[in-house]
């Protein structure tokens, strides 16, 4: 079958590329032997190489075992960015039980939902007071059977771990060790090999990921091992100038997000990258940190490549040493593409994914301009569809819009206990993903909007990621957002949020006759708020539309 955008492949990336798909257990495995004396990890100072990883990591996934998890057990990761996220994750995995991500922020009652939901019966955590504090209670009020803490300072080099008990010690909590609170330092403390597991790559579910989708309400994402072997597979072959066991990877993402897990860890893990991490993003720390480290790979989402674009001292640190960016989690505007390649000299690419294809779908080629606005083109072994929006089976042609449908081994098994939301996206092989986009006659993919984000104004459809392209265009906006609004004469309204650039000026006259060029008079903002502040921002700092609309509710 000949597909469009198989003329816009890099020559160097083959389409029907070998995944060579595995457990992913294997892939810490192959990363111990083949990178087993290069650096892994360097965590605030403290460094360790792919073979100690590695040997943890057995040592861990033998630990587990000796609980007695495996296959069928779900254990979740409630933790900062850290070496024992890694090793944990990829414990988890070589048991044969199932990850499950959960986001160290979450409110009370979302940490309730997901252990009832998931059937998470063992967490793994750290001995912080912001962890424990929010943690603990819920073994008694969900069912939770067992946290295992690791001593946060263990993992920092001296003297920062003698400092941090010194000057932070009220942030360590003291809970007492029992058999439902176990020290997983002790639970380590001697080298050992975990049983070998015959694990099922393409029926065992490795992860669940939980996702809001189109509905807003949690779900858990079922990837199985070759759903996340396979995504890491097409991630490393869409860079063919990766020199495995020599480059730096940036980690600030988190890594319990889905973006984070393939383009930091895995990719990482596959290419025998070393990680130079933070807990959590700080732009000064992330800017010292590329500095001092010089790292080559830098997945981020808009937001950071903005607030570095914006930074008052942006050009006091050394940014040269970053070959590629990848962006994703959130539609990433032209002129911050611009300023930021400008700036640092690498080549950043958009692309665009998932938490149901774990995740990533299309990302631009590297070796040419990419097309302004588009996400790319599928990666090998993917299959991108533009359907009808009217019938859902109808293939539009090239340049019409519809809604963008993927087949490929990297899209999920189903929802974890939810059989008819399961239906409604998947259909036919297909995943149905809710963003209405074209295909252009190269096969660059373009998304056009979220279906359920479309403004409908007087009978209009109204994208809002063209009309906060437009506001961008202005030099002096740093953020934006663009959102419908109730509005009784036009069904739907269009609404404006704006934070403009530190020590720059911006009204709203100056902005509607800079827009003018820009929209047509139905697109344009009917109302457009400025605000001082940075706008709100989701966890892994992708802009929050649904925030400011609860807002104005």
């Amino acid at each position: 079958m000949t597909h469009p955008w198989l003329a816009s492949y890099d020559p160097r990336v083959s389409f029907e590329t070998d995944l060579n798909l595995r457990p992913v257990g294997a892939l810490m495995d192959e990363a111990g032997k083949t990178y087993k004396n290069r650096p892994a990890f360097d965590f605030l100072g403290k460094k360790w190489t792919w073979g100690e990883i590695s040997t943890m990591t057995d040592t861990a996934a033998a630990a587990l075992q000796d609980m007695g998890i495996g296959r069928g057990d779900r254990v979740g990761l409630f933790l900062p960015n850290s070496p024992l996220f890694l090793i944990a994750y990829y414990a988890v995995m070589k048991t044969g039980a199932t990850a499950v991500h959960y986001n160290p922020l979450y409110a009370r009652h979302e940490l309730i939902n997901q252990i009832n939901d998931s059937g998470t019966k063992t967490m793994i955590s750290m001995n912080l007071k912001v962890l424990c504090d929010p943690l603990l209670p819920l073994l008694e009020e969900t069912g939770l059977e067992r946290v295992i803490l690791s001593d946060f300072t263990s993992w920092l080099p001296f003297p920062k771990s003698l400092l941090f008990k010194l000057l932070k010690g009220k942030d360590i909590a003291k809970p007492c060790i029992d058999d439902r609170i176990l020290s997983w330092d002790r639970m380590v403390a001697s080298p050992a090999k975990p049983d070998s597991v015959d694990i099922d790559i393409h029926e065992d579910i490795a992860l669940l990921q939980y996702t809001g989708g189109t509905t807003g309400i949690p779900k858990g994402a079922m990837l199985t091992h070759a759903n996340i072997v396979a995504n890491c597979e097409q991630s490393f072959a869409w860079f063919p100038d990766t020199k495995p066991g020599e480059e730096k990877m940036v980690g600030v993402l988190p890594f319990f997000h889905v973006f984070a897990m393939t383009a930091v860890m895995n990719m990482s893990v596959r290419a025998g990258m070393e990680i130079v991490a933070l807990p959590r993003f700080d732009l000064n720390q992330t800017l010292k940190l590329i500095d001092k480290h010089k790292p080559t790979y830098f997945p981020a989402v808009p937001a950071i490549y903005t607030a570095i674009n914006n930074h008052p001292k942006r050009d006091e640190y050394d940014l040269s040493s970053i070959k590629y960016c990848v962006s994703g989690g959130a539609p990433l505007p032209v002129e911050v593409k611009k300023q930021f390649e400008e700036t640092t000299g690498c080549t950043l690419v958009e692309g665009y994914g998932l938490t149901e294809s774990a995740p990533v779908v299309c990302v631009n080629p590297t070796h040419n301009t990419p097309r302004a606005g588009c996400i790319g083109l599928p990666v090998p072994h993917t299959i991108v569809e533009i359907l009808s929006t009217e019938d859902g089976e109808t293939v539009q042609k090239t340049g019409e819009r519809g809604e963008l449908c993927v087949t490929g081994p990297q899209v999920m098994k189903g929802y974890w206990n939810r059989a008819e939301e399961t239906a409604n996206v998947l259909k036919n092989g297909r995943l149905h993903t809710g963003d209405v986009a074209i295909m252009h006659e190269d096969g660059m993919v373009e998304i056009v909007d979220r279906i359920k984000d479309l403004i409908l104004t007087n009978g209009y459809n109204v994208y809002p990621r063209h009309v906060e392209e437009a506001i961008y265009t202005h030099p002096a906006v740093e953020e934006c957002v663009v959102g419908g609004l109730p509005d009784a004469a036009r069904g739907e309204k269009v609404k404006a949020w704006v934070k403009v650039k530190d020590g720059q000026s911006l009204d709203e006259a100056e902005l509607r006759a800079h827009l003018k060029d820009h929209l047509s008079p139905i697109e344009m903002p009917r109302d457009i708020e400025f605000r001082d502040e940075p706008l709100p921002k989701t966890m892994i700092g992708k802009l929050s539309r649904k925030d400011l609309i609860e807002q104005e509710k």
